[in-house]
């Protein structure tokens, strides 16, 4: 089945500045792909009248469906409806009903239709309304030569009601759509060029049909199996059989499917055991803290933390012997194991988890660098340990420590001694 492409355009200079956030296009990316249409590129111009049109020729060329977001609006600014209007060699006149369908929207709110709002009714000659509901600008809705072109509001809450409403029943009518099935593979605790080449017999067997995407974030790691086709149940058999051959190839990685998160998978597995976690973090700050009650019901399993961040309160509050701290520092194997115990202990719990490090900019020596950090994993009156060499960015460390943490506890939730 011939895909369907489609190309999404954002207008205004207030995106290009940094100033305002571009979420319409993540949304609309996802709407279009669970009805079958594949986007292929996102577009982001200024209110400039030539680099829209060259957008719009640009995009005509590549896709079949060209969706366009924002510049609708009355002022001098706004480019989006003349720019339409030359490109489709089209007349802007008053639209009957566009017009009354603002009259009534105004009236509903109890609101006068000045001189500069009546313009909103003002559209090109060649082009269908798309009612708006939500807002005074209406939509457009250009079809040439088998290419549609569609022009919405920037305003999300009227743009997503517009495309949920109007825009996306109509794309399904008038277009023969493939179905796109995803099914994605989460794992942490090994990196993308080492999991390809773990996997790379198995990916070179996948069908024509299935198609394979690495995508990498902060020490997670999702495989994305994507089926285009016009059977649902065929391809998720299909695309689950495949999965089956791979899991044994890196079951040891892999801590969920889909929407799945590490902090969401591991509260499952601590209800299921009836087991307590409890957290000593020093470089991480409560960050794992943070993810770990993020998700709804943590506390029938997350019992606590501390962030003992200077040293006497990991040897006060703690119970981190002095002499610990003394011979091997704050950032050793020997101190954060046990932070881990001791906060097993002191609050009564089955795990205790423990982080302490650079996380930088600053604070490094020629023996401890920046991005060093040691992370442990108590249970019963064993402690794993870790060590980490990562970067000279705090953030990232902070980031990327969590995910360490996180995964060392999800293996030994696992593990089967």
């Amino acid at each position: 089945m011939k895909k369907v492409l489609a190309e999404l355009i954002t207008i205004g200079d207030e995106i290009l500045y940094g100033q305002t956030l571009d979420t319409n296009a993540h949304w609309m990316s996802g709407e279009l792909d669970g009805i079958g249409v594949k986007v292929i590129r996102r577009t982001t111009c200024g209110d400039q009248e030539e680099e829209i049109l060259q957008a719009f020729r640009e995009a005509a060329q590549r896709a079949q469906i060209i969706l366009i977001t924002g510049g609708l609006g009355p002022t001098s600014d706004d480019l989006t409806k003349p720019c339409l209007a030359k490109y489709f060699d089209s007349e802007i006149v008053m639209n009957k009903q566009a017009l009354e369908e603002l009259e009534q929207y105004m009236s509903s709110r109890g609101r006068e239709l000045n001189k500069l709002t009546r313009l909103q009714a003002a559209l090109p000659d060649k082009c269908e309304v798309v009612s708006n509901e939500r807002g005074t600008a209406c939509g457009m809705w250009f079809n040439n030569l088998g290419k549609v072109f569609v022009a919405m509001p920037g305003v999300p809450h009227e743009m997503k009601f517009m495309m949920k409403a109007k825009v996306l029943p109509r794309i399904k009518q008038e277009f023969d759509l493939p179905i796109i099935y995803h099914k994605i593979v989460r794992l942490a605790g090994i990196g993308e060029s080492w999991l390809a080449e773990k996997i790379e017999n198995w990916e070179n067997t996948l069908p024509e049909n299935v198609k394979l995407a690495y995508l990498p974030t902060y020490g997670d790691l999702k495989l994305r199996l994507t089926s285009i086709g016009s059977n649902l149940n065929e391809q998720k058999k299909e695309v689950d059989l495949l999965v089956q051959s791979l899991l044994p190839l890196v079951q040891e990685y892999v801590y969920g499917f889909d929407d799945d998160s590490l902090e969401m998978v591991i509260g499952r597995l601590l209800k299921e055991k009836n087991h307590k976690l409890a957290l000593a973090e020093s470089c991480t700050g409560g960050y794992v803290a943070h993810r770990i009650t993020s998700i709804p019901g943590s506390s029938d399993y997350f019992n606590g933390a501390l962030v003992p961040y200077q040293n006497d309160l990991k040897i006060h509050e703690l119970g981190v012997k002095e002499e610990t701290i003394v011979q091997f520092g704050a950032v050793s194997e020997e101190t954060v194991a046990e932070m881990a115990m001791n906060i097993k202990r002191k609050f009564n719990a089955d795990y205790g988890l423990a982080s302490s490090g650079i996380a930088g900019p600053g604070g490094g020596t020629d023996d401890k660098p920046v991005g060093l950090i040691w992370i442990a994993c108590a249970f019963g009156e064993k402690v794993k340990t870790r060590k980490l060499n990562l970067t000279k960015d705090r953030d990232v460390n902070i980031k990327l420590t969590s995910v360490a943490l996180l995964t060392l506890l999800h293996q030994r939730l696992v593990a089967k001694d």
